[in-house]
């Protein structure tokens, strides 16, 4: 599988592949949102492991609304701007790039030590319960309906946020624009239902997004890599669609990537699956909308599915995200045919903190042993 183990440029990145970690939400930082060992041992494990690019789990952006969950980490102060430092220094010395996630929690926060309330387009209680591995019980609470000084804030925020990464060494950012948390949530119909200059028709409600990429753009120069992460289903439903099909879905992506993207990343269920009834996946019709590199997620287990994917012109990255908990040696074991540790949703329990010891002592026995990719 050349393809998939081939150098990618990502603007003045040189990758050593086009295999990604993908984004996954960890609950293992201080409580006080700062980074720790016990995460630079963790992803320093995938990017010993082979993989290119590391994109972080969701990190908040100001200590406000922000915060999703309690034990993640955060980028909004000095502090844990600092604390990342460790971190993003062991990923490069092991050889692959890093992106931080941005991620604002929205109308799915379960956990914030700054703030009793949380806030999202408008006052629409998610569906489902919270997540157990998590932290999270019962119901989500109804959100509050954002104000306009709060929206200021939220784009002040991810700025800041912004600043931080760069800051702290990190390769770019990516805004999680997916899953249901709050830039996805100003986005959706089903969220948003305001009336003012933050809401109408499907390109209105993408006023929030755009000037959010429009401020981080602004706050971090041309040089710094700046991408989103785009998905139809959210945490609390996982079978909702954008109206508007294929077609609209085209001009979504259009407009977001000329606010001043450097990647999009999609996320589905399934990478491969059509995006609506019938026709392309998502990262197709994001390939098809757009020049920039198409990164894909989505149910992606093996490395002969992800040479599929590259072969059919879907996308030009591969993101992994449950089988690489199973393997964090995911890249060296499809270059060398080996069998892949099949995912276990024990290795969330009894918190999603790492993964369980044998699949995490596994691999770096094997690592110790084997030439990396």
């Amino acid at each position: 599988m050349p393809q998939l183990l081939e150098p990618f440029q990502l603007k003045q990145l040189r990758l050593r592949n086009r295999v990604v970690l993908a984004p996954m939400t960890r609950v293992s930082a201080e409580p006080e949102g700062t980074a720790n060992e016990l995460m630079r041992d963790y992803y320093q494990a995938f990017a010993e492991g082979g993989f290119g690019l590391l994109i972080s789990e969701g990190i908040y952006t100001d200590t406000a609304f922000s915060q999703g969950y309690l034990n993640q980490p955060g980028l909004a102060t000095d502090v844990q701007r600092d604390s990342w430092v460790p971190l993003v220094e062991a990923v490069h010395q092991s050889g692959a790039a890093f992106i931080a996630q941005l991620m604002h929690g929205g109308a799915q926060t379960q956990g914030n030590i700054h703030h009793a309330r949380h806030v999202a387009p408008s006052a629409v209680q998610p569906e489902g319960s919270q997540l157990k591995f998590y932290g999270g019980e019962g119901p989500y609470a109804t959100p509050a309906e954002i104000s306009e000084e709060e929206i200021q804030e939220v784009i002040a925020g991810f700025a800041q946020a912004a600043r931080h990464a760069r800051d702290a060494g990190f390769d770019g950012v990516e805004l999680h624009g997916a899953n249901g948390y709050l830039l996805h949530e100003f986005m959706s119909a089903e969220f948003n239902q305001r009336t003012d200059r933050w809401g109408g028709d499907y390109q209105a409600r993408l006023t929030l997004p755009l000037a959010v990429i429009k401020a981080v753009r602004d706050a971090v120069g041309e040089e710094f890599i700046v991408g989103m992460r785009l998905s139809q289903i959210m945490v609390t439903n996982s079978h909702l669609k954008w109206e508007g099909g294929v077609e609209e879905a085209k001009t979504r992506i259009a407009m977001l990537t000329a606010a001043g993207l450097d990647y999009l990343h999609t996320t589905e269920g399934d990478a491969a699956a059509p995006a609506f009834a019938e026709g392309p996946s998502l990262s197709a019709i994001a390939k098809a909308s757009v020049s920039i590199p198409v990164i894909g997620n989505g149910g992606v287990k093996t490395g002969t599915q992800a040479q599929q994917l590259l072969d059919k012109g879907e996308m030009d990255m591969v993101a992994i995200g449950k089988a690489a908990l199973a393997n964090h040696d995911w890249p060296i074991r499809a270059r060398d045919g080996d069998q892949m540790t099949e995912f276990d949703f024990a290795m969330l329990s009894p918190m999603a903190t790492v993964t369980n010891e044998l699949a995490w002592r596994g691999t770096n026995d094997r690592q110790a042993t084997r030439q990396p990719v």
